[in-house]
């Protein structure tokens, strides 16, 4: 993302997975690990997406260490893609592996990678104190149901997960869904926006 962008292979249960972790300003603790999950890399989706980059600056702002990664099978990660499941795997591994003990964690997901956020906060032994998820994949993946503070974005016209699919996931849970409006699925002309959706639902001061 820039020359500060640390890049690091960790060990993953398909072979070594690839990681780039950004940290806040010098001279600023982390107050945590946000973890981010990229889109279906099976249709492009890699760590450098733009959304997954501007949702990576937003919590840089934040003071928070932001981590991102390649699922399986994208640049220097190791397997092959499988279908949901084994990328679940993947960032779970990489958690535990950037991660300080008791640390704690936000996860973050864009499309395809905010179905894998969900899955993944459930299989933490310690809750995350967020989540963040922008154009869920709630269409095509069965994404998890979240805890009530989760902050969920979306473009009113999206042309990849119809907003109508991600309002009926969130209905049963009385979830609040932010609406983007003239937006679709990559945010394009909006990554600003977004950027500030995501800080102001974490700290309004650091607008």
């Amino acid at each position: 993302m820039n020359a500060q962008t640390e890049k690091r292979l960790v060990a993953g249960p398909a072979g070594q997975i690839e990681v780039a972790v950004d940290l806040p300003p010098a001279g600023t603790a982390p107050a945590g690990t946000a973890l981010i999950c990229h889109p279906n890399p099976t249709q492009g989706g890699t760590m450098d997406n733009k959304v997954v980059q501007t949702l990576a600056r937003a919590f840089i702002q934040l003071g928070w260490r932001a981590v991102r990664f390649n699922f399986r099978g994208i640049g220097k990660s190791m397997g092959t893609w499988d279908e949901g499941r084994g990328e679940i795997d993947d960032a779970v591994a990489v958690l535990e592996a950037v991660r300080a003990p008791g640390e704690p964690v936000v996860l973050a997901g864009f499309s395809f990678g905010g179905y894998v956020a969900s899955r993944a906060a459930q299989r933490l032994a310690e809750p995350a104190r967020r989540l963040v998820l922008v154009g869920p994949a709630t269409s095509r993946f069965d994404t998890a149901p979240v805890p009530a503070d989760t902050v969920v974005i979306h473009g009113e016209v999206d042309d990849v997960v119809p907003l109508a699919s991600v309002l009926d996931w969130a209905r049963p849970q009385n979830l609040p869904v932010t609406v983007v409006p003239g937006v679709g699925h990559f945010f394009h002309g909006q990554l600003p926006l977004l950027k500030s959706l995501v800080v102001r639902a974490f700290d309004p001061a650091k607008l």
